[in-house]
C-alpha cells in the first residue's frame, strides 16, 4: 500500500485589521464639510450688486393727463 503524503499549505487566512477612524468617517467629514461650505457660499457670496432701500412712492392726487385727445363730438 502506498503512503499518503500531507497535504502542502499554499496561504494562511487572517481576519483583516479593522479600518482606521479616518477610513471609516471620512465620508461623513468631507459631506459636513462640503455642505458647510455650501451654505457659506449660497448665502455670503453674490454677483448681484446691493440694492438701494426701497421706500413706498406717493401716490397720485390728480389723475394723470390723458395721452389720447377724445375725438369730438357731433350733435345731431
Amino acid at each position: 500500500m502506498a503512503k499518503k503524503t500531507a497535504p502542502t499549505v499554499i496561504g494562511v487566512l487572517t481576519t483583516p485589521t479593522p479600518p482606521t477612524w479616518w477610513a471609516a468617517n471620512r465620508h461623513k467629514v468631507l459631506l459636513g464639510a462640503g455642505l458647510a461650505v455650501g451654505f457659506w457660499l449660497g448665502t455670503h457670496a453674490s454677483d448681484a450688486a446691493p440694492q438701494p432701500a426701497t421706500t413706498p412712492r406717493p401716490a397720485h392726487t390728480t389723475p394723470a393727463e390723458p395721452s389720447v385727445q377724445p375725438l369730438p363730438t357731433t350733435s345731431r
